[in-house]
Parts: C-alpha cells; structure tokens; sequence
C-alpha cells in the first residue's frame, strides 16, 4: 500500500494505533526493540505478592448484574474530568463489552455525561443525535460511518452499548452524548449544519463559506470513497483545502454571531484538511502528521468538556491513552501526555491487559481474526500471575510497596495490537510511567461483526 495523505488518518485504526507511517503503511512488521535481561527475567514473587495486594477483582467484563466490584474503580476516577480507557487491540469484544460496562457503572454512580471515541467527529454526531432522539436506523449509522480504518468499530458490542446509551436517555433526565474526537473524514452534513447556521445568522459570509468549502464538498459518495479520493489528490491540492478550510473557520471566529457548536464543527474541517496537507511520503512528515493527529484528538476532547461542564469516558486506543509512547518511531508523543498537559491531573488514563485471546485485525484482502498470548518477561504474563482470572489494579496506590515501583517503572514489552495484521504487536512500555490504573483480563475474545439483513 503506497501512502497518500488519506493513510495517515484514514489509516486510523488499520495500519497500527492510527495513521501509518510510510514504513508501517507498507505492511511490514517492526521488530520491537529488544528488552533488557531484568525485563524478560522470571516473575518476581514479591512483585506478584505486592501486585496480589492492590489487586481489585473484576467479576467479568460483560454489562449487567452487579456493580460492586467496580466501587473502587469508580472512587478512583473522582478528580478526574477526563478518564481514558484504553483498549488493547481495536478488535477484541471483549476489551469492548468491558468498556460498556464501565460506562454504565460510571454514568449512573459517577455522573459522567459523554461517552467520547477515537472515531470521527461527524460520525460520532450522528450516532448522538440517534441516542438524544431515537431517530434514524442505528445500524444503518453504524455501517455507513464504520468504513475503511473505522470499520473495525462496526460490531455487536458497540451496538450494545450504543443502544443502552439510548434507553437511558430515554428513560432519564441525566442526558448521556456520543463525541467524536478524530477527523479523517467529514459528513456533507457537517457542511450543512454551518451553511445553515450561517444562512439564518450572518448571510453574508455564505457566499465565502460555500467557495472555501467549494472543493472539500466535491468529494462525493461514502467514507470509503471520500478517504479514497481525497488521498488520490496531489499535494498541492490538498495544501490549497487546506488553507480554504481554515480560512472559512477563521471567517466564523471573527463573525459578530458566533456559536461554539459550529467553530467546533468548522475547526474539525480544517483539521481534517490540514491533516490531508502533510506529505506522507516524507517519514518525517508522516511522524509530524501523526503528532498532530494525538494532539488535535486531546485538543478535541478537552473542548467537549469545557464546553459543556461534564465528565468524559474518552475511549481509544492504549498507544493514545497512555502517558509515554511505545512506539516513538510512530507516534512521538501520545494524546494522553497531551492531555495531562492540557487539564493536569483532571485526566486519568486507564489501560487495558489481556494475556491471551483473539482479535480481528485488517489483512491486505480484508479482516481476518488472529490469536494471540502473552510471553514470559511481558507485562501482561507478570499480571496473569495474580491471585485473580480478571481485576484492575491502581498504580498510584501500588508505588507504596517497595517491591513494585521499580518493576512500575521498568519497560517490558507491553500488548499494542494493531488494527492492522501481520505487525509487531507488542512493544517496550513502563505500565507505572504509561497509566494510573491497569485492567487485566486473562482472556479475550475477537469482536463480533455487527451483522445486517
């Protein structure tokens, strides 16, 4: 696969955590950097002992029945505006379903208010608008958005929670919203929204608005095809979007009316242009794409909760979740070191574990589904030593025992699979330096594709 700009962002989920860098892109697998002789060695009884200590056991991941195992869970989020729940591999149902679960026991124990994803804006905006109303057939939404590097989000288990999202709104006066915090792709809806709001409250920017957006518009069918086309275009083209793009915002923001709601809308399109400006061909353009996209998604969820004052479960990948990156040759700094940047201990970054199981991952000739299991000197295979199948574990309260906070701060290869297969799927990471809280499961098994007449 030759990689157009449409791979660094349309490539989000498929290629590894997200866009791809020209080597990546290509489908070759990374080897990961070797580990040192104390990473790989036996477990450390007294590491397992004290790990044995903090551990809080989780009864499963599945929704329903009771939540009293997650009481510590959700006592340690308080503080914290924004919580990051990681997930091991963009394909595991499991890793899923518990993310559902968590959403249920903080919204209806903690108050948390959105429900934030590592899809894109106007994606996420029709979904939400289907869990506010009950309007629109949602799996229809969900297979017309979860296209391309998105379609591994297009499965039973986010229908579930999706579906449980709305008959919660239905049912109570605690509003719970779907936020989208990525941008590779932009709904005409998106554009409508703006010339609508434009057209009713300063008609004489419409006429400037439709001509920057004039070649962005043109881009026709669905996500797919708009990816596809829109990274078929040669660089100086999409520098030009570009510059339209974030003209038309600026024309908005300096409007004597102005309405967050549609500069947010208007600043997602020129971040889905800029994204598009960026040589991919280039590594270091690529590396640089890739930057912006974590710090533009950390940007993206911090305006969703100033915004509107809630609390945010922000869901995505543990290479995005975590405070230091694995993988520094992709993804230099993380969303999670930039929003630890931009709201301080407001944010909280939980990652998922798992020692073995499956995930669906997608191949050169479509998604295949692929087994995997921890090996001796990994995270995962120290975690799977304790006393319980599934638990979580606060790594701020387990630095109080000596014998955990070097093995805390020690980097061992750590799970980060891929969307994309066959690619390295483990990589060097301190789980005390990359999360506050870590979630094991022993076992997983591969999401379910949404199914349809």
């Amino acid at each position: 696969m030759t990689i157009r700009r449409c791979a660094s962002l349309a490539l989000a989920a498929a290629a590894l955590l997200g866009p791809a860098t020209a080597a990546t892109a290509a489908g070759r697998p990374q080897a990961a950097p070797s580990p040192t002789a104390a990473a790989t060695a036996a477990p450390d009884r007294a590491v397992v002992a004290g790990l044995d200590r903090y551990a809080h056991r989780l009864r499963g991941a599945r929704p329903g029945g009771s939540g009293a195992d997650l009481e510590a869970f959700g006592k340690a989020t308080r503080g914290a505006s924004i919580v990051g729940i990681g997930e091991v591999s963009h394909g595991s149902g499991d890793v899923f379903a518990l993310k559902d679960r968590l959403l249920r026991h903080l919204v209806t124990r903690e108050g948390f208010s959105a429900f934030a994803m590592e899809i894109n804006w106007s994606a996420a905006a029709r979904i939400d608008a289907y869990v506010r109303t009950g309007e629109g057939d949602l799996r229809q939404i969900m297979g017309e958005e979860f296209q391309d590097a998105y379609g591994l989000d297009d499965t039973e288990e986010y229908l579930r929670l999706f579906a449980w999202v709305r008959e919660h709104n239905r049912t109570s006066a605690h509003q719970v919203r779907i936020v989208g915090v990525d941008f590779s792709d932009v709904d005409p809806e998106q554009y409508d929204r703006l010339f609508a709001w434009a057209g009713r409250n300063t008609p004489a920017l419409v006429p400037e608005l439709r001509e920057r957006y004039a070649a962005l518009r043109a881009l026709r069918g669905g996500v797919a095809e708009r990816l596809a086309a829109y990274g078929a275009l040669p660089l100086a083209e999409r520098k030009k979007m570009a510059e339209d793009a974030d003209a038309a915002y600026r024309l908005l923001e300096g409007a004597a009316e102005r309405d967050p709601r549609v500069l947010q809308d208007a600043r997602v399109i020129s971040q889905m242009a800029t994204s598009n400006a960026f040589d991919s061909d280039d590594p270091a353009q690529a590396l640089a794409a890739n930057r912006y996209r974590d710090r533009t998604m950390a940007e993206n969820a911090v305006w969703w909760q100033r915004n509107t004052g809630g609390r945010i479960l922000l869901s995505a990948h543990d290479g995005h979740i975590t405070y230091e990156t694995a993988l520094p040759h992709v993804y230099p700094v993380t969303m999670g070191a930039d929003l630890r940047e931009l709201v301080g201990k407001e944010y909280l970054a939980v990652g998922t574990s798992a020692y073995a199981g499956a995930y669906r991952a997608r191949t050169a000739t479509g998604v295949g589904t692929f087994p995997f299991t921890a090996a001796p000197g990994s995270n995962e295979y120290v975690l799977d030593q304790v006393r319980h199948r599934d638990f979580y574990v606060d790594l701020r309260e387990a630095r109080r025992d000596p014998a955990l906070t070097g093995w805390l701060d020690t980097a061992r290869p750590t799970f980060m699979i891929p969307g994309r297969y066959p690619y390295q799927t483990a990589w060097p990471l301190a789980l005390g330096r990359g999360y506050d809280i870590v979630m094991h499961l022993h076992e997983v098994g591969a999401s379910v594709p949404l199914a349809r007449p």
